[in-house]
């Protein structure tokens, strides 16, 4: 007897038959899929000057960034604030200081201040755009309360110190106490909100440079990562391995000669990061920006040639900061923009790269300026204001001398 019939009365028409016209309707596989955010690594210097890098021109070597610099976009119209409260309140919040009471001088040791806690931060917004967010270095935003601190204003871990400055291998902030007559020293050094210890003798730039690899290295891939790096280098007291001085010899100023070691020393670890987002295939969809916070500080080596001024003045040498995007998303690269850029513009173009959003946030000061920055497009921004405070006096001088004489240098 042979094989019954299937009901319907007929034999069925083959599946692939059936099926293959259906196929031919749908899209080819991927198409039209959004890329996945990009990853975002901002690398902050502190009191890094304009003729303090190679390409523009000095005789300091800083091969990796000038490497960076020219596969990307040189910003070359960017303005900072002249200080590094200022600055850093700027770049995560988008918005001038005096919005935010920052805009005398910074925060200094014991001050209780700290970013509005209404204000909301660049992390918590990438953070709502599913990022995983990561702080190594200097906060100086703030830390009388626990409410202030990294860990509770969007940053996932963090690790670093809070205040200003420090030893580059004690890790301790000294100070002077008034009421006493005397200099304390203590350790400024956390990993999320705990005292962090087992890193004396061990430099700064090292250390944070391997936690920012190890931090890299486990991430994966696939989630959009948010790495901020605000290292300590070049800000004083001016301390480097020996080894990175003997390069120098040349320099007679001892000031100059340490400080162009501390640049070096830097610069190789801005290399080292970008080697590990390519060793752990997270280069090719990374933006990462490059920048100082404020000007270089003349009277710690630091050089801001052709411009006049230093950190804490409103000179161009004190506001018009270094900086530049790489990535292999810029859709030109090799080019120096000369259009007006804000430190306060990053929060608004990371956010839109991130695909987030910027509600919940107080009015926005800075500019998305991506398509400035990728495609050459001209920049949003016409104007930018750089402070408002008729209280505002510059006492550098004063107390970096004072600082000398604590530390016994004078």
């Amino acid at each position: 007897m042979g094989p019954s019939l299937p009901r319907g009365g007929g034999p069925r028409r083959p599946l692939l038959t059936a099926v293959l016209p259906l196929l031919l309707l749908l899209p080819p596989l991927g198409a039209g899929a959004e890329p996945a955010p990009p990853h975002l690594v901002l690398v902050l210097a502190d009191d890094l000057g304009w003729n303090d890098v190679g390409f523009h021109g000095s005789a300091v070597r800083t091969p990796q960034l000038d490497a960076l610099a020219a596969g990307g976009v040189r910003l070359d119209n960017y303005y900072t604030q002249p200080l590094c409260t200022p600055s850093r309140s700027q770049l995560l919040t988008g918005r001038y200081q005096i919005r935010t009471g920052l805009q005398h001088q910074i925060i200094w040791v014991c001050q209780p201040s700290c970013v509005p806690l209404d204000e909301k931060l660049l992390p918590q917004l990438l953070k709502e755009a599913g990022y995983t967010t990561h702080m190594v270095g200097k906060w100086h935003l703030g830390m009388y309360r626990k409410e202030c601190l990294p860990t509770r204003r969007g940053f996932d871990t963090y690790f670093g110190y809070l205040l200003g400055s420090e030893d580059y291998y004690s890790h301790e902030r000294c100070t002077f106490i008034n009421a006493l007559n005397v200099t304390r020293c203590a350790l400024d050094f956390r990993d999320g909100e705990e005292v962090a210890t087992g890193y004396e003798n061990m430099y700064s730039a090292n250390i944070f440079t391997e936690r920012a690899t190890a931090l890299i290295t486990n991430h994966p891939p696939e989630k959009p990562l948010f790495l901020y790096l605000a290292l300590q280098s070049v800000h004083e007291p001016l301390q480097v391995p020996e080894e990175y001085l003997k390069p120098y010899d040349f320099i007679q100023d001892k000031n100059r000669r340490h400080y162009a070691a501390m640049v070096s020393l830097m610069d190789e670890a801005v290399g080292n990061i970008t080697t590990a987002l390519k060793r752990h295939g997270l280069w090719n969809n990374t933006v990462l920006i490059f920048s100082t916070d404020n000007g270089g500080q003349t009277l710690a080596g630091g050089n801001n040639w052709p411009l006049r001024g230093r950190k804490w003045s409103l000179w161009e040498g004190g506001i018009r900061g270094v900086g530049f995007v790489a990535s292999p998303l810029l859709k030109q690269k090799g080019v120096k923009s000369r259009e007006l850029i804000h430190i306060s513009d990053w929060l608004p173009t990371l956010v839109s790269l991130a695909r987030g959003s910027t509600n919940g946030t107080k009015p926005l000061d800075g500019f998305d300026v991506w398509k400035t920055i990728s495609e050459g497009s001209p920049s949003p921004r016409v104007e930018l204001l750089h402070n408002i405070d008729p209280d505002f006096v510059d006492t550098s001088p004063f107390h970096f001398h004072r600082l000398n004489r604590e530390l016994g240098r004078e």
